[in-house]
């Protein structure tokens, strides 16, 4: 806790992905395991499968592939008898694409990550439209998105999301699960030059 009393969450831990983890994590599959043991918590391959609709051993392997380059570690504490108990080992993966500039093989895998996200994000807002009515006036007037139009160099629209990324890392810090009310919510940060079609 602070000085003040409030509760706080530990921050988070974060890995900053290396050619090997990116291309190993560059798999629907895997993509998703990695995001259901984030959000969910740890897991065994045969509950992940039911989860994620597939099967336990592709399941298995592919939680071994992500073992190898450190993005999931077992949970023996939670393990009992033969059963693997699989976490997340790190909160948040972060990168810059011009990291992968010199590995033809790795900057095809994050360009591939980036695309994924852009279709998880499209899912997710077509999820959410299909059942926006049987939520709250609250919460359908807090959720959603917006966009702003805006002129700036690259030195200050990197200074723009760093402080943006220090808010939503701050309201993730002082999140409390057991507040009333409250939903697990995903954020997007994204920011795109506007080409116009045909340019």
């Amino acid at each position: 806790m602070d000085d003040d009393g409030t509760r706080r969450r530990p921050e988070p831990r974060a890995v900053r992905l290396d050619h090997r983890q990116v291309r190993v994590l560059a798999h629907p599959l895997r993509m998703r395991l990695v995001g259901a043991l984030r959000v969910h918590g740890p897991a065994t391959a045969t509950a992940l499968a039911e989860r994620l609709h597939t099967n336990t051993g592709a399941t298995s392997y592919h939680l071994r592939q992500l073992a190898e380059v450190g993005l999931v570690v077992e949970a023996p504490d939670l393990g009992s008898g033969r059963q693997r108990w699989w976490r997340a080992a790190h909160d948040v993966t972060d990168w810059e694409p011009t990291d992968f500039d010199d590995d033809p093989d790795a900057r095809a895998a994050i360009e591939w990550i980036q695309g994924d996200q852009v279709r998880h994000l499209v899912e997710h807002a077509e999820r959410w439209f299909a059942v926006q009515h049987e939520w709250s006036p609250a919460w359908r007037d807090a959720l959603g998105m917006g966009d702003i139009f805006m002129t700036i160099p690259p030195a200050r629209l990197e200074a723009l999301k760093e402080e943006l990324w220090r808010v939503l890392e701050r309201y993730h810090a002082e999140a409390d699960p057991d507040e009333p009310g409250a939903e697990q919510v995903q954020i997007f940060l994204s920011a795109y030059p506007l080409i116009e079609e045909g340019r």
